[in-house]
């Protein structure tokens, strides 16, 4: 059983930067991914960036070159950096982690107003 809780969301100004967190219950070591996704108002959840248990990054083209995931494998937490945001950055972002199956942790508002 994982549990996964994001933080870090909020409301900023395009061209701003956050930084989420996300914090898992169980060891996330042995995740086969870990990342995020996320879903704008009216549109269909998509990938944000990932990391595969060999150290694959994977990221969203829309993202790539503005956003860098990490991890913390001590601290069990995820990490996404996001910088030069855009209006269309805004949505709801859900850190995932597959151990055995996936798993969804509740998501955090991120609102990037122009």
């Amino acid at each position: 059983q994982v549990q996964l809780v994001e933080s870090g969301g909020g409301s900023v100004q395009a061209g701003e930067s956050l930084r989420l967190s996300c914090l898992a219950s169980g060891s996330i070591f042995n995740s086969n991914v870990i990342g995020w996704y996320r879903q704008a108002p009216g549109k269909q959840r998509e990938v944000v960036a990932l990391i595969f248990s060999g150290g694959r990054l994977e990221y969203g083209d829309s993202v790539k070159g503005r956003f860098i995931i990490s991890r913390d494998n001590a601290k069990n937490t995820v990490y996404l950096q996001m910088n030069s945001l855009k209006p269309d950055d805004t949505g709801v972002y859900y850190c995932i982690a597959t151990v055995g199956r996936i798993y969804w942790g509740q998501g955090t508002q991120v609102t990037v107003s122009s």
